[in-house]
């Protein structure tokens, strides 16, 4: 599978050992543990790629929301994440995430080691091809059962069935909800509502005591969410990755002597300009032939009206969209491999069109987004570096 030649300045998602896919896999690798995904990763090769050494305590960390390219550029505010970055060096700390880069299609990928085309979770919102909705991952609505759509086995079920015991301190809300069942399940979910209290209950799940091989998977979810409210360039922003960054510094010296700490994040961030949007609803050359609009403003899934032929939808919206968007039929990035290998039952949820935002400009149907939720400075799901790029950051305690 090729991906297709993108405009400069963009980066191809992959799924290979150089991305996103490969963390947990490789984490099972380290924990001793023969497993290969459903494309193709292998534990060995993955552990190799990302030099991972022996563990039998692991923590990983996945700051959402936290690109390389962010940490970088306001590394002041993470001392702790910065000298792992050093230590590294920014090459070797790299990851490639999915696309589109949004937290459904991420965590999923991440969780299974594959890729949103054979898990099905294609982005913030989707058609649900049974019922012809628009479906919401995050919230799980329109959706049904988990296990309906994600098919994939998560590596985290897979090392807990081998008798490693795998934690994972979160909010109470997330107890159970579609997302976690379908991106990550296998863990035994333990409520902590603060992200000190996650940091405080994956300390007291890996200091248990016994023989037996320890995993947690510890979520920090607040980077993100207040660079959409706020900006990643914000002091707002700043002072959430410090918060994280002095927690994280707690753990690595809270844990037990030799655990492998990991952290990765599942995308970074952009600030939209909100000069350069483009709205479905009023739109002449958008709305014509469009039954609905999924995705997220950044990367879109353009469903055509029935008997539209969507390649007249895809026209227009090149045309009116010119260089601040790559437009592709289906077909097209499904070839190019923009969703890895797609599974049967997953391609009618992709986009007739499919559309990846450049530069920092933005599409939303004001039909269906809010007008604050079309005002968030903070955005990502395209193929710019500061939204694909991530960490893999680790340390041994």
């Amino acid at each position: 599978m090729t991906v297709l030649n993108l405009p400069d300045g963009l980066v191809a998602p992959s799924y290979d050992t150089t991305s996103l896919a490969a963390v947990m896999p490789a984490v099972a690798g380290a924990l001793g543990h023969d497993l290969t995904t459903a494309t193709g990763l292998t534990s060995a090769g993955c552990r190799t790629a990302l030099g991972l050494p022996d563990a039998d305590r692991v923590v990983v960390v996945l700051v959402d929301g936290l690109g390389i390219r962010n940490l970088a550029e306001r590394g002041g505010h993470a001392p702790f994440l910065r000298g792992l970055l050093r230590e590294r060096d920014e090459p070797a700390a790299t990851l490639t995430s999915s696309f589109p880069s949004t937290t459904a299609a991420g965590l999923s990928t991440f969780g299974t080691g594959t890729a949103p085309g054979r898990t099905g979770m294609l982005g913030y919102t989707q058609r649900n091809p049974a019922t012809g909705r628009l479906a919401s991952l995050v919230q799980w609505r329109e959706l049904g059962d988990p296990a309906d759509l994600q098919r994939e086995p998560t590596v985290f079920e897979t090392l807990a069935a081998a008798g490693t015991r795998v934690t994972a301190p979160g909010p109470g809300r997330f107890a159970g909800s579609g997302m976690t069942q379908a991106a990550l399940r296998g863990p035994a979910y333990v409520a902590a509502e603060t992200f000190e209290q996650r940091v405080d209950a994956t300390v007291t799940a890996l200091r248990q005591p016994g023989e037996a091989q320890r995993l947690v998977y510890l979520y920090q979810g607040d980077v993100d969410k207040t660079g959409h409210g706020h900006g990643w360039d914000s002091w707002q922003w700043g002072d959430a990755l410090e918060s994280t960054d002095r927690e994280l510094s707690r753990l690595m010296r809270s844990v037990p002597r030799g655990t492998l700490v990991v952290v990765t994040a599942d995308h970074g961030q952009i600030k939209a300009d909100l000069s350069t949007q483009w709205d479905v609803a009023s739109d002449p050359a958008l709305k014509p032939g469009v039954a609905l609009v999924g995705g997220e403003p950044r990367a879109l899934h353009v469903y055509a009206d029935q008997g539209t032929d969507p390649a007249d939808v895809a026209r227009r919206w090149a045309e009116r969209l010119g260089e601040h968007a790559v437009v592709l039929l289906r077909d097209d990035a499904v070839a190019g491999g923009w969703f890895g290998p797609v599974a049967e039952h997953v391609h009618p949820a992709i986009g007739d069109v499919v559309v990846a935002m450049t530069g920092a400009a933005t599409v939303v149907d004001s039909r269906v987004h809010s007008a604050n939720a079309r005002a968030l400075p903070g955005v990502h799901g395209s193929l710019t570096p500061h939204e694909m790029l991530v960490p893999l950051l680790t340390a041994v305690a």
